[in-house]
């Protein structure tokens, strides 16, 4: 049977590590002589990560396909626990370096590091999350989720129709959020 979620996961990684890789770029950059359009494309990618990974990706990973995967590969707990630690704590950093940001664009340079402080290390920890995933969980689930296991992941991954896979076009909510991601954002994830 293909699994379909399986490459769902791997899609939605690769779409958030280019996404995370273009983040830096830009940070990196600065805003340099455009700063309304550096602030607007950084809240724009900040506030894909709350709404895609956040709110869709990681709810099915925490629901689904973890508790299939310690019910029959218990010896992967620890993974999982951290895993589940990392759900809980990527959430709330998201949204703290959506303030950070705020508070760079508003308040000046001087917010510039608190910033800094906070964006590399969260980069950092959620790109060795999806290694994780991807290096431990994932093959785990091939090797012992059975075909009905695969087929409830399948149907509940599917939904996710996330438009910077490349595979779904953005819903008429989302189209002008990801026209401006792909418009400013440097490469990898975007034209600019």
């Amino acid at each position: 049977m293909k699994k379909r979620s399986l490459e769902i996961i791997r899609d939605e990684h690769a779409s958030l590590a280019a996404m995370l890789q273009s983040m830096r770029m830009l940070v990196q950059r600065g805003p340099a002589q455009d700063a309304p359009q550096f602030f607007e494309v950084l809240r724009s990618m900040l506030f894909y990560i709350d709404e895609f990974p956040e709110q869709l990706h990681h709810p099915k990973e925490s629901n689904l396909l973890f508790p299939k995967v310690a019910k029959k590969a218990p010896q992967l707990m620890g993974a999982i626990d951290r895993l589940e630690r990392d759900h809980l704590h990527s959430e709330k950093a998201v949204r703290q370096l959506q303030h950070l940001l705020l508070a760079w664009e508003l308040v000046g340079a001087s917010r510039r590091s608190a910033f800094m402080d906070a964006f590399e290390p969260y980069v950092a920890a959620y790109l060795e999350h999806m290694q994780l995933e991807e290096s431990v969980i994932l093959p785990a689930a091939q090797v012992a989720l059975s075909d009905e296991d695969w087929l409830a992941l399948d149907l509940a991954f599917d939904q996710n129709a996330d438009p910077l896979t490349g595979k779904y076009p953005p819903t008429q909510a989302y189209e002008q959020l990801f026209r401006r991601i792909v418009m400013h954002a440097p490469a990898p994830i975007g034209l600019g």
